[in-house]
């Protein structure tokens, strides 16, 4: 497969630069066997079944991005996740300027020492902070590092801080948001509770590796960045007991749907995890988890457009992705969402 078999052309006037107040009114393209149908976040208690289980990824957005000098030279830095050895690994613009042993200065007081220069173009550097320090080190200096596609010349604003976080969020780690969860709001879970659907929640810390462009026209050598997760032992067998008993899995978000795949055995049985996962699905994909997948609307030639492929087949999303933008659907991460049966 090549990459060119994931193209399409978006106007961008459909790039969505702010989410649709309150959340759950954004669009919603259902998309099943039967074609698709236009509706709303909103509708999705009516949508589900009870018994069915939503599972959703409760990270929590850092303010990864930072800005930093070598000396007399600026540097622009992105935080991707911590190592097991205290270092963190970052992409940094200009990084073939950066040697093992360089100091970077942030705002004061956080400096970090440049370790290594990983294989995939990334570094890693040594923070002289932990903890808490590190974390509110972070908060005053960083910021979002929100997707280039929303267009902010003077940065994030105190709004964007809101917008680009879930609901669900809880466990600090995340560069990216997991975008899909963008769109519950208290109103909505209370009436997915109401319809009999359960809810739980595991945790995949969605790396800088999500904004880089697919490099080879030969996806199948694509590689995509690890990125850390956890199914705790209670939410595993809440989900198996939910199948057990006829019930649906229903990921929330594209992030949730490739934990899941990485920690469902052979059997269709989902198993504790904790660890990184670099799972790129793509078409040939054989899913062993969920049944439904939420999902917001992605780029063109992306992994996760031939995610989404994958799942619901891969001229039933060119179709449903074609309707949408005939019909002025909001397109990433600020945009509308769709329901989508596996194929």
């Amino acid at each position: 497969m090549r990459a060119a078999d994931f193209d399409f052309a978006l106007p961008p006037e459909r790039i969505a630069q702010h989410p649709a107040r309150p959340r759950d009114a954004a669009r919603l393209l259902q998309v099943g066997g039967a074609g698709w149908q236009d509706r709303q976040v909103r509708d999705l208690p009516g949508l589900l079944r009870a018994g069915d289980i939503l599972v959703a990824n409760d990270t929590r957005v850092i303010p990864a991005q930072l800005e930093g000098r070598r000396g007399a030279a600026r540097v622009g830095i992105t935080l991707d996740r911590p190592l097991a050895d205290g270092t963190w690994h970052a992409l940094a613009r200009n990084a073939r300027r950066l040697r093992p042993g360089d100091t970077v200065d942030f705002a004061a007081p956080l400096v970090a020492r440049v370790e290594r220069r990983d294989p995939d173009g990334g570094v890693a550097l040594r923070f002289n902070l932990e903890g808490e320090a590190f974390t509110a080190a972070l908060r005053a200096t960083g910021a979002l590092a929100l997707p280039p596609y929303i267009a902010r010349p003077d940065g994030p604003g105190p709004q964007d801080a809101q917008d680009y976080q879930t609901i669900f969020a809880a466990r600090e780690g995340a560069v990216a948001a997991p975008t899909a969860g963008l769109h519950f709001t208290p109103a909505l879970l209370a009436g997915l509770e109401a319809a009999g659907v359960r809810r739980v929640t595991l945790t995949l810390h969605v790396g800088a590796g999500t904004f880089l462009p697919l490099r080879e026209e030969n996806i199948d050598a694509h590689r995509l960045h690890a990125e850390r997760g956890e199914v705790s032992a209670g939410v595993a067998a809440a989900v198996n007991a939910a199948r057990a008993a006829g019930g649906r899995i229903v990921a929330v978000g594209t992030t949730t749907l490739r934990l899941l795949e990485s920690a469902t055995d052979e059997s269709g049985t989902l198993r504790p995890f904790a660890g990184e996962t670099d799972i790129f699905i793509r078409p040939g994909h054989r899913f062993r988890s969920a049944e439904l997948l939420m999902s917001n609307f992605h780029l063109p030639r992306s992994t996760l457009f031939m995610l989404v492929c994958a799942f619901a087949g891969t001229e039933r999303m060119r179709a449903a992705y074609a309707h949408a933008i005939a019909s002025g659907y909001r397109f990433y991460s600020y945009g509308d969402a769709t329901l989508l049966e596996r194929a």
